[in-house]
């Protein structure tokens, strides 16, 4: 019967994963309600953790986003492009990568997107070297940022259980992991697919000559827009804001607020502190808090924020109601093989296309099988799989900004 309640749960994810995002939690809200009522499972508690960083932090991004701070974010990077634009295949994923380290989300890289392609254009190279290597770049940053959910995600948890587990404890193998995969990412990119003078079907089009003027004379650019001073203020406030939460967090003595207490977890700090440098960001660029719903980063945290509500509430209740009876059966395996586990986090990350979700949903699977929380540290890049199948909205996204075709 376990192994049928473990079938019906990927059936429902695949489900889920049909309609993506907002879909994919409601979906899995019908599937925690059959686990429940049918299955007789015990609910456990809501991912409510991870969904306030999440609101938190895409909050300030938000408001960021409104102030004009991602349309200056863009523009430097875009002279970064412009000036290299022979490199422009090693450059651009780490354009992306530290956009979405910044940020902690990967949502706010598509409208670089445009731009990778134009500059690639304009100097013969193949534009989906650089671009597939950005969109992919800039999920791969995900577990390398001090502010996403699955790094605090992973910090509360393993805190908890080894107090010498801190923020830059997970950053220091992380940063350097997922750096050294996007130069490797970039290399290989270098030399994929045909030269473009060598692409028949590239060159056949070229022949036409409306499509040949769209293609050599059409430049996407953001550079034609004056900013305002506030637009780098509101960013210079954001990453002020990420180095208040990496200073908090080497010395916990900051956020001891009694003599003897436990200090404050980071998952809160981070929540109080995203919410507070929105709030100065807002005051100090006099922004409309209207315009904040209004903007793709709002939009796309939102929908993350849903799609994690029912995806990890429902696949908890599977595991811990699971879990006594698959434990002897497999954590000798995974005790022995390692890598195993990995393999887990990277087909599950596949599956629901988030890796906040992937972490709430594999983490306490990898504590209760009684996995090395530094282990689990090591293996945690692997929460991102789904490029795997492209289907995730940064990677259509870049197809679809490929105008090369």
């Amino acid at each position: 019967m376990l192994y049928l309640e473990f079938l019906f749960l990927l059936v429902m994810l695949y489900i889920g994963s049909r309609y993506g995002g907002i879909g994919l939690g409601v979906v899995s809200g019908i599937g925690l309600v059959i686990e429940v009522f049918i299955f007789k499972m015990p609910p456990t508690s809501p991912p409510v953790t991870v969904m306030l960083i999440i609101l938190a932090v895409v909050t300030c991004a938000s408001i960021l986003e409104a102030a004009g701070g991602l349309k200056y974010m863009l523009q430097v990077a875009e002279r970064v492009l412009r000036k290299n634009p022979k490199r422009v295949t090693l450059i651009a994923p780490f354009v992306t990568y530290f956009m979405t380290f910044l940020l902690g989300t990967g949502h706010a890289v598509y409208s670089i997107m445009p731009i990778i392609g134009d500059v690639a254009l304009k100097n013969g190279i193949r534009p989906e070297r650089p671009m597939a290597a950005a969109s992919v770049a800039s999920q791969i940053a995900i577990t390398a940022s001090p502010i996403s959910a699955a790094v605090v995600y992973y910090l509360a948890q393993l805190s908890d259980i080894q107090h010498e587990i801190t923020l830059l404890s997970i950053l220091l193998v992380t940063v350097p992991a997922t750096l050294f995969g996007t130069l490797l990412m970039s290399l290989y990119s270098l030399k994929r697919g045909k030269e473009l003078e060598d692409d028949e079907e590239y060159q056949e089009r070229l022949k036409d000559p409306v499509w040949r003027e769209k293609i050599l004379n059409t430049t996407a650019t953001s550079l034609d827009e004056v900013l305002p001073a506030s637009a780098r203020n509101s960013v210079l406030l954001f990453i002020l804001s990420i180095l208040v939460i990496v200073v908090i967090a080497m010395w916990p003595e900051v956020r001891t607020i009694v003599d003897g207490a436990k200090p404050i977890s980071m998952a809160v700090v981070i929540q109080m502190m995203m919410l507070c440098f929105g709030g100065i960001i807002l005051l100090a660029t006099k922004t409309d808090p209207r315009d904040v719903p209004n903007g793709v980063v709002f939009k796309s945290g939102m929908v993350a924020a849903i799609a994690i509500f029912g995806i990890a509430w429902m696949s908890d209740t599977y595991f811990q109601y699971a879990m006594p009876q698959f434990k002897s059966g497999i954590v000798e395996m995974v005790t022995n093989y390692p890598w195993t586990f990995a393999l887990a986090l990277f087909i599950v990350s596949v599956v629901v296309n988030s890796q906040a979700a992937t972490a709430r949903m594999m983490l306490p699977v990898g504590l209760g099988l009684g996995l090395d929380p530094a282990l689990l540290i090591g293996l945690m890049p692997a929460v991102y799989g789904y490029f795997f199948i492209p289907n995730y909205p940064s990677d259509i996204a870049t197809v679809n900004f490929d105008t090369s075709g």
